[in-house]
């Protein structure tokens, strides 16, 4: 079964096309700058030369349309007939309380969509806008939504209600959600597989390390607490975003600043975290650039990330009562082994030992544990698309 999957931003839509029987890539791109001047698609197809595609597009169902182009097109599609698409998966960022695995999209599906938009405006608009694209395109073909949340909605009470009036949660549903939900979700079931073991039988502490990031204690392959709360905002220091703060900080700066509540927020959601603290970049391999030319607060906020990280590990481990693996994933975990070692090098109490020299090779997996170590300790490359075709494959076969 071939599974388009979609992952709508406001102004910009990345796509695979995935065959779900053998589990490749036959297609994937990204539409960038969509209802902005300079409108492009960047389109890859498996086994031929890329293509970048510059057009005018208004909106998303525009962009849809050129995709589905791409696609279809003789010199650089790779399939010959839209039925060749058997269901399209939509990454949706917040599911609310209402979704704890993936549906199959309908109306009332759309509206508790719609409802959730308050708890995520930034994402789920634009998530709307893709399948709204899609229908209009392919409305006879089945679409699925896999919420970034729903993972998380295992974890009981004690772990995301805040200690603020109960009230607020009964009727605003103030409460913590964790994302990257398909992200723990997939590489902790990996780290399963390659021990050889039933991750009903594990305790896993996955570090989804980005620019966004957050960390989650995956007990017998459930979420039990995942760093991120009500929004992404909380948790491990992130590329522009504070992470964890004292709340009374907001009206400090405030105060001091003369700023406005959305001035403050805007500072803590796009100007924090490794940005705000080096002046340099959110991008960790300038920072690492500059700490090779001996900047020094490039030099602390290095420490400071890997040692986020590292509180929110050894606190998920009291949380599950010990740890069997820990994962490193996503664009720093995957590309920065010597970082994610780092990171677990002095957590030997817990009976971690980790290998050195350290691997530094591109690969899928790389295990940074020693042979020895009673905690297995791998760096994990996530694969959220190929885990949203497969709900997608598993509802839409359910459903015949």
């Amino acid at each position: 079964m071939e599974i388009l999957v979609i992952n709508a931003g406001s102004s910009s839509l990345k796509y695979q096309l995935i065959d779900t029987d053998n589990e490749s890539v036959i297609a994937k791109g990204v539409v960038e700058r969509i209802g902005i001047e300079g409108a492009n698609l960047k389109h890859k197809p498996a086994g031929k030369k890329d293509v970048r595609i510059e057009q005018d597009m208004k909106d998303h169902t525009d962009a849809i349309k050129l995709v589905i182009e791409a696609l279809l097109d003789k010199e650089h599609g790779v399939i010959d007939s839209m039925d060749r698409i058997s269901a399209v998966g939509h990454r949706v960022v917040h599911g609310g309380e209402k979704f704890s695995e993936s549906v199959i999209i309908d109306e009332d599906v759309m509206k508790a969509i719609e409802a959730n938009i308050d708890l995520a405006p930034l994402h789920n608009p634009a998530n709307i806008m893709g399948i709204q694209a899609c229908t209009s395109i392919m409305p006879n073909t089945p679409q699925v939504a896999v919420f970034d949340t729903a993972f998380h909605q295992s974890m009981p009470p004690k772990a995301y209600l805040y200690g603020i009036p109960y009230e607020f949660y009964k009727e605003n549903k103030v409460r913590r959600y964790g994302f990257h939900g398909t992200s723990h979700r997939y590489v902790s079931a990996k780290a399963a597989e390659i021990m050889g073991k039933d991750i009903k039988d594990l305790k896993i502490i996955t570090c989804h390390l980005g620019n966004g990031g957050s960390v989650a204690a995956v007990d017998g392959g459930k979420s039990m607490d995942p760093s991120m709360g009500l929004t992404p905002l909380e948790g491990v220091l992130m590329g522009t975003r504070c992470g964890d703060i004292d709340p009374a900080i907001i009206e400090f700066i405030m105060d001091k600043r003369g700023m406005s509540i959305s001035e403050a927020m805007n500072v803590l959601n796009k100007e924090s975290g490794v940005l705000g603290v080096s002046g340099i970049s959110s991008d960790m391999r300038d920072i690492e650039s500059a700490m090779l030319n001996g900047d020094d607060r490039a030099t602390f906020t290095y420490s400071l990330y890997s040692y986020r990280v590292r509180k929110y590990i050894g606190a998920y481990a009291a949380v599950m009562g010990g740890v069997d693996c820990i994962v490193f994933t996503a664009g720093i975990g995957e590309n920065n082994p010597i970082m994610c070692s780092e990171t677990v090098d002095n957590l030997e109490y817990m009976g971690i030992k980790v290998k050195k020299p350290v691997d530094t090779e591109k690969k899928e997996i790389v295990q940074l544990s020693a042979d020895d170590s009673k905690v297995a300790v791998y760096v994990i490359a996530t694969d959220e698309e190929l885990m949203i075709a497969k709900d997608t494959k598993a509802l839409v076969e359910g459903k015949k």
